[in-house]
């Protein structure tokens, strides 16, 4: 075959085949540059979708994907913490107070509990030397009061105390809540918070044979303030507020709304006496139930056992938390008011003379309501009036002390009281 120049496009014959001329160079050329836009393309890609998913999480502060709460709970918690007062007071956070929950527990992996001054934990149900939570309700509580993170504690530095005396089914027993309230009162405990409650012990304020009223009674003499729901039967009242919040010199607290009306479960309080099913004595002011109310309907907690780390709880267990790390920033704004190795009850007396006459009623609203209590409990005015109003308390402190005869029932009502919690309404939707 005779030699000759060949172009690209051309055909030769070649053994009787015919070929068709393609220049290699034009084609590895084309590969090179084909490959370069696609790794440019690649490379656009990602960056533009680095830079949303970037905007998301700093626009949204990581709710979409799980790392904090929805933007309506931090909403929520907001609202009710300036209907409480708690946006109002600077440079308290319960530095110094000791603070101890009776529950079901605290799951400390918790995101918002991680910076926590836990300092003690007792277990009446499985005598675990561990913490933990199988209901939910207690580390919800917990974070009311102390959450760092997602959500923001009303006291988050106090000295937390837990004791574990609800079971996974969200029930306890009269005797294991009391030894659980023992138990705090040896940790010379400040305040105990008991978002739980139930049927009252027989006697009212004449006597009681109920452990746990004993408990907290004893809890009392000795200085420490008793804060505990009022109930959540306030759809179908059975006429007074839950035990132990029925005790006379414990803070009872019932629910409110954002809107400032009241939580329409909230429990009502049987404050004229009667005789049947179990006699109770007309009840005087301040000591009259509920005392006040507090956050209620949706409130923000921290929750576990679920897909994400926040959700909401109506019921006056919140109401309870909340008044609970409120109380405890009052005693680091006064040390006077603190348990000591002196104290007794004095002190709660004159907490709650404060309360009836520094909580905010209703439009209307001028004395004690069955349902309102003597208001919605505002941290700023308690702490606003407590100097101003000092002498005018311990003369009030003295009047109450003086003797009164009260009439002894001839016929009791004996029952034997069944305690359970007052478990959250949970639910991961962020609006209704």
């Amino acid at each position: 075959m005779d030699s000759k120049e060949v172009k690209e496009g051309e055909s030769v014959s070649i053994n009787g085949n015919e070929i068709n001329i393609v220049d290699a160079r034009k084609t590895r050329d084309k590969d090179v540059f084909r490959l370069l836009v696609g790794f440019s393309i690649t490379l656009v890609s990602g960056f533009v979708l680095s830079v949303i998913l970037l905007w998301l999480f700093l626009t949204m502060n990581g709710e979409a994907f799980g790392f904090n709460p929805p933007q309506s709970l931090v909403t929520w918690e907001d609202e009710y913490r300036d209907i409480t007062g708690i946006n109002e007071i600077e440079g308290l956070d319960g530095t110094g107070i000791s603070l101890c929950i009776v529950d079901s527990g605290i799951d400390t992996s918790h995101p918002d509990l991680k910076n926590i001054n836990l300092m003690g934990w007792a277990d009446v149900i499985n005598s675990s030397p561990d913490p933990y939570d199988d209901d939910g309700h207690g580390t919800a509580m917990a974070g009311i009061i102390v959450a760092d993170g997602g959500l923001n504690g009303i006291a988050k530095n106090v000295d937390l105390y837990i004791a574990k005396a609800i079971d996974s089914d969200g029930s306890g027993t009269d005797d294991g809540i009391a030894e659980a309230v023992d138990w705090c009162v040896s940790q010379e405990s400040d305040i105990i918070s008991l978002s739980l409650g139930g049927g009252q012990g027989i006697g009212g304020d004449l006597f009681t044979t109920d452990s746990l009223e004993i408990a907290v009674e004893n809890a009392i003499d000795e200085g420490v303030y008793v804060v505990a729901a009022a109930g959540n039967d306030g759809e179908n009242d059975d006429g007074d507020v839950s035990s132990p919040g029925s005790v006379e010199n414990v803070i009872c607290v019932g629910g409110v709304t954002r809107l400032g009306n009241l939580w329409s479960g909230s429990s009502e309080g049987d404050n004229n006496g009667r005789l049947w099913p179990n006699p109770i004595l007309p009840r005087n002011d301040p000591d009259k139930k509920p005392e006040i109310i507090a956050p209620g309907l949706e409130v923000p907690v921290l929750i576990t056992k679920s897909d994400s780390w926040w959700g909401w709880s109506s019921g006056t267990s919140a109401s309870t938390a909340w008044v609970s790390g409120g109380l405890a920033l009052f005693l680091q704004e006064y040390p006077e008011f603190q348990r000591n190795t002196d104290s007794d009850s004095t002190k709660i007396e004159e907490i709650k003379i404060l309360l009836s006459e520094n909580s905010q009623m209703k439009n209307g609203q001028s004395q004690h309501d069955d349902h309102f209590g003597y208001g919605i409990f505002r941290i700023d005015s308690l702490i606003d009036a407590m100097d101003s109003n000092s002498s005018n308390i311990e003369s009030k402190i003295e009047t109450r002390k003086m003797p009164i005869q009260k009439n002894i029932f001839d016929i009791f009502q004996i029952e034997r009281r069944i305690t359970a919690s007052v478990p959250p309404d949970n639910s991961m939707n962020a609006i209704e």
